[in-house]
């Protein structure tokens, strides 16, 4: 997109960014419709741990006139200690009575025959194509935390369910902010438009430390304590490939404008070795290729003591740009460098201001196929490094891995053993 002559890119993305996305994605006629800012969101939460309370206080806080009505999570503790947060943050937009709480595997079930207009999916990520088919089914809006499933049976399931959001004039965000950042934004859109020429590879990283660990306590059981401690098991977050790299491989794939065609990688668990780690590794590289022939190297680590390192790097034929907000071209190219306003919200405000924006404005933004082939991109390379296969992107999207247990209750659930490159067959 070139603006017109005395209206920068950036004036565009201050003025209307909501707007301006929604038009680009989205078809006119959407089943819900709203006078800007007049009529009242009523926002139901599902997952109530950090990540749910941080979206809910920032959707709630983006626009006005939300309000968060409806809650739901696995255990009670995590659902009085969101409460107890949003209550002191949000003041009137918090609206949430008792009986509007729920618990248990069902609890998703309950907000969403209540009175919402617009759920947030913030459980563990295994849950996510359950509960996207859900609310869809439902007509609710989503927002949905990354990633959306965390193997090729759910990455489908959401592909479908993005048709249905289509069908249904629905909106769906997922919560890949830098997608609505607005040095992303900017600086990628340059990207695209041919500013360091064409993209012939690139590195991206996610390298950092632990996370949390919760020791497991004698009286959980195998799935409370899986469930407590979801970021180490692959069923529930998919490895940390897919539940967090996957942020930097979606600003890749923004970038190329498409998806890799296949993936060759390694990783291993070499530091995090203790069963309560679960069985995820602590450090994967993979090579991907993308259809014009360019290669890019992803790496992501979470190992203590090691230096850390999260940003993506995009090289083209004349120049190498930070998609963050900063291009260096040759000397036939003019430097550039994002220069953020006071006034623009925060990312992890702005996404939900641009989805809400999109369904008063009747223009229902969709990001459920795009952030489902990110997922898919992610968890092939998870496969590559796990079996010590290349893997082809038709390869992992026609997968008949299925990581979801068969039965959702709080009793025995057996751990996979750690997989080993050679031995681990591809399934």
């Amino acid at each position: 997109m070139h603006p017109p002559k005395g209206i920068s890119r950036r004036d565009i993305l201050k003025s209307s960014a909501a707007v301006t996305a929604a038009a680009a994605l989205s078809s006119l006629g959407s089943n819900f419709a709203y006078a800007e800012g007049s009529e009242k969101i009523r926002v139901g939460l599902i997952g109530c741990g950090g990540r749910g309370t941080g979206a809910a206080g920032d959707c709630c806080l983006s626009n006005k006139n939300v309000q968060l009505v409806a809650m739901a999570d696995m255990f009670k503790d995590h659902l009085d200690d969101a409460k107890t947060k949003l209550k002191g943050t949000l003041g009137e937009a918090y609206a949430v009575t008792d009986d509007k709480c729920f618990l248990g595997f069902d609890a998703y079930k309950k907000v969403l025959a209540s009175d919402v207009d617009l759920v947030i999916l913030a459980t563990p990520p295994g849950f996510r194509p359950m509960h996207i088919e859900a609310a869809v089914d439902a007509g609710k809006n989503i927002f949905a935390e990354k990633p959306v499933a965390t193997d090729p049976a759910g990455v489908r399931r959401v592909l479908a369910a993005a048709e249905k959001i289509k069908a249904k004039n629905l909106a769906f965000v997922c919560g890949t902010q830098r997608r609505h950042d607005f040095g992303y934004r900017e600086t990628v859109g340059r990207i695209r438009d041919g500013a360091i020429g064409e993209l012939v590879g690139g590195q991206c990283y996610w390298n950092q430390g632990f996370l949390w660990m919760h020791p497991r306590q004698a009286e959980w059981s195998d799935m409370e304590w899986q469930l407590r401690n979801w970021l180490y098991f692959t069923w529930l977050s998919g490895d940390h490939i897919v539940e967090q790299h996957v942020h930097n491989m979606d600003v890749m794939n923004w970038c190329f404008g498409d998806h890799p065609t296949s993936a060759y990688g390694m990783g291993g668990r070499q530091v995090r070795t203790d069963k309560a780690y679960g069985n995820i590794y602590d450090h994967f590289a993979i090579e991907y290729t993308y259809p014009n022939g360019a290669k890019i190297m992803s790496m992501c680590r979470q190992i203590d003591g090691t230096d850390s390192r999260v940003a993506e790097r995009i090289v083209g034929t004349r120049g190498v740009a930070d998609p963050s907000g900063s291009i260096r071209g040759d000397s036939k190219f003019a430097q550039y460098r994002f220069k953020r306003d006071k006034e623009m919200l925060g990312p992890y405000q702005q996404e939900h201001k641009d989805l809400i924006d999109s369904i008063r404005a009747s223009k229902p933004l969709n990001e459920a196929q795009r952030i489902a082939e990110t997922t898919l991109t992610a968890i092939m390379g998870r496969m590559s490094a796990y079996t010590g296969k290349e893997v082809s992107w038709d390869q992992a999207m026609e997968s008949k891995l299925n990581l979801f247990p068969e039965k959702l209750e709080m009793g025995p659930i057996t751990v996979p053993p750690v997989p080993v490159p050679g031995k681990e067959q591809l399934v």
